[in-house]
């Protein structure tokens, strides 16, 4: 008898806390993504840029084996995101021309691989800059009121959840590869110029309506293999993180996390209801590198397309040698993550998204 009561004041329980995840869904009109190849679903391949993932290996554990212009082996973690918020299975590329209505009313990605804070960034790959995706996403919400109606598109924009996830390229590709903006600023003034313009890019998105924004912070750069090898003598046998990156990298995010509390404190400036989140993806992602067998990762210091030391966009392409399980490996290639590895960094960012879309 008890056990039977106790079983149905189970189910109840449990059937409260379903009905409360379906609530907070409810809450979420949709999703929109800027940024860099961390989070673009494919919107490099209608561009004329080398930076494009839209030929094999890449794709190899997508739905139908399908290069799709992800810069992994499946789904990236907004994919994972947007399907948590039930919103829709993968998050499309606002670029490409046979968007539904459907598919446009639910969210977009206006991410573009090889792109940055600093303007500079994406003229080096000749890439989307954060600057176009927000006039991408002026237009985008012009096309939105041809549909729902001026007043249903500006509340369809408040209930939105906005994700942006950049920087990276800053350093690697930009600040650290080139010698311009070196010759200008240390690590720490480049990462308070980069900051400016995350600053404005937010303030810009509040303007167009966003009310609910989580931003992704760096990574642990020195830990990616492309950095690994670049920044080794022997490539084979000296494969561990360079410290002077991923401390940049830590030095970044604690300024951020500062950034982002005192915007939020200048109340005159913050339209009602605002709400951003920081996202930590150091944490996660060191700790899927230093505890890697506990996690079931047999290999961290290089990617599964190639040698994994320096293969990446066109580097790694149909002709490259392949490991035979992506799911063992943190990278796919020598920069980006494997699908395994972008649902964990999910699951760990899953908290604070349901903190910021109940707020």
């Amino acid at each position: 008898m008890q056990a039977s009561f106790l079983s149905k004041l189970f189910l109840l329980f449990f059937s409260c806390f379903l009905l409360k995840i379906e609530a907070s869904k409810k809450q979420v009109s949709a999703m929109y993504v800027f940024g860099d190849s961390t989070v673009d679903p494919g919107n490099n391949n209608f561009i004329n840029s080398p930076f494009r993932s839209n030929f094999p290996p890449y794709g190899r554990d997508f739905v139908n084996q399908k290069p799709t212009g992800r810069f992994t082996n499946g789904k990236l973690g907004t994919d994972f995101i947007v399907s948590y918020l039930g919103l829709k299975e993968l998050l499309p590329p606002y670029l490409d021309p046979n968007l539904s209505d459907k598919e446009i009313v639910t969210g977009v990605s206006f991410a573009s691989a090889g792109s940055g804070f600093d303007p500079l960034t994406p003229t080096l790959g000749n890439v989307i800059s954060v600057a176009q995706q927000l006039e991408y996403f002026k237009e985008y919400k012009k096309r939105l009121e041809g549909l729902l109606g001026k007043q249903k598109t500006e509340n369809h924009i408040n209930n939105a959840f906005f994700f942006i996830s950049a920087g990276t390229n800053d350093y690697v590709i930009n600040y650290f590869s080139v010698p311009i903006r070196r010759n200008y600023y240390t690590p720490l003034t480049y990462g308070r110029f980069l900051l400016q313009h995350v600053k404005d890019f937010i303030q810009n998105l509040w303007k167009e309506g966003a009310r609910k924004i989580a931003l992704v912070g760096l990574p642990p750069m020195g830990c990616l293999p492309l950095v690994i090898t670049l920044n080794s003598h022997n490539v084979l046998l000296e494969r561990g993180c360079v410290e002077m990156y991923s401390a940049v990298a830590r030095d970044y995010n604690m300024m951020l996390q500062h950034e982002l509390f005192l915007l939020q404190l200048n109340f005159s400036d913050v339209p009602p209801g605002a709400k951003i989140s920081y996202l930590d993806i150091y944490g996660p992602l060191d700790n899927m590198i230093q505890e890697h067998q506990k996690l079931g990762f047999d290999e961290v210091d290089h990617g599964c397309c190639g040698s994994g030391f320096i293969e990446t966009t066109f580097l790694c392409n149909g002709f490259s040698l392949v490991c035979s399980d992506a799911s063992k490996f943190v990278f796919w290639d020598s920069i980006h993550p494997t699908e395994r590895a972008y649902f964990r960094l999910f699951m760990e960012a899953r908290p604070k998204i349901d903190a910021l879309i109940n707020a």
